[in-house]
């Protein structure tokens, strides 16, 4: 799907004070980030934050941090952030291949994936972000133990993922191809009320590695 780009919208993310600016800079000073040594929850490819933004509300004492490359759909976060009163989540303007530039090992508690693209070509597997490569790049900022959770209408992805974390020592704790009927009370992204308004069934699990 092509995105429509906002002009302006880069300079709007640079002038937010909701949007951390060189995050390589503060690798090592999370906790000065947010004056607190709470656990560091991030969401990578956060879209427009619903999701990331209702987890903060409900979970003060944990820092959360979402992370989108897109200008455009960053800045329709931060117009909603900026209608709410949160002291624990920012937002950072990055591609995902350089998260061990901007958290060191150990500050980060738990990663979420949701609805990431699927990259759906052989030739393209290693963009995903549940592959080797990226699990090897978690693994640098992640503490002792590991922590992904992940959400996606993608049955390929999702088999794929399952398949490539278990090659890679995690557990799956949890795991659901119809997570609706599953669970109740969840936290969800547009795109899933978008997929579910739909009828399409959300796969969804939780996994973790010591």
């Amino acid at each position: 799907m092509r995105l429509r780009h906002i002009p302006g919208a880069e300079k709007q993310i640079e002038e937010s004070t909701f949007v951390i600016q060189e995050p390589e800079q503060k690798k090592g000073c999370w906790a000065e980030v947010f004056g607190n040594e709470n656990p560091i929850h991030i969401e990578v490819g956060m879209g427009k934050g619903k999701f990331l933004m209702e987890l903060a509300q409900q979970n003060p004492d944990i820092n959360y941090v979402g992370i989108e490359m897109y200008s455009s759909v960053l800045l329709k976060a931060i117009q909603k952030r900026e209608t709410l009163e949160l002291t624990n989540i920012c937002f950072m303007c990055v591609d995902a291949r350089k998260l061990a530039d901007i958290f060191k090992k150990g500050e980060v508690a738990k990663i979420y994936l949701n609805f990431s693209d699927p990259w759906p070509k052989e030739r393209h597997t290693k963009r995903r972000l549940t592959s080797p490569r990226f699990l090897a790049r978690y693994d640098s900022i992640f503490k002792d133990k590991k922590h992904i959770i992940m959400k996606t209408d993608n049955i390929d992805l999702f088999n794929y993922s399952v398949e490539s974390l278990k090659e890679y020592g995690y557990n799956i704790n949890d795991i659901s191809n119809d997570l609706h009927s599953y669970k109740d009370n969840i936290i969800t992204t547009e795109y899933e009320d978008k997929f579910t308004s739909k009828g399409i069934k959300i796969n969804y699990f939780d996994a973790s590695k010591n």
